[in-house]
């Protein structure tokens, strides 16, 4: 599956399934992938959306392999491992970077 349907189909999942996100803040995670570009995952009032580029301010980017954020998405990727193994670079607050594992990781199931 591309990187686009997955993310695709875990934002329909979390849409469908908001009472896990609805506490979370307003934010936007940006995504700098080595061979799909860049792209934002938005939180905004209890939805997630995907937009490409790079429209808002982020408080988080993560650059990656496009194999390592499949991974990601899939819940196979260890944040904290990559990083220090060098696949994984944040850029601003690392502790967005687990959040967004930790949200990704509860609509695994």
């Amino acid at each position: 599956m591309s990187i686009q349907a997955e993310l695709a189909a875990l934002v329909d999942k979390m849409n469908a399934n908001p009472e896990l996100i609805k506490d979370e803040k307003d934010r936007a995670f940006q995504v700098n992938l080595e061979e799909s570009g860049s792209f934002q995952i938005i939180l905004q009032d209890g939805k997630v959306q995907v937009e490409e580029g790079t429209p808002h301010e982020a408080e988080v980017t993560l650059f990656l392999s496009d194999k390592n954020f499949l991974k990601f998405l899939r819940g196979d990727l260890n944040t904290a491992m990559a990083f220090m193994m060098g696949s994984l670079k944040v850029e601003g607050k690392m502790g967005l970077a687990l959040k967004l594992q930790e949200i990704v990781k509860q609509y695994q199931s």
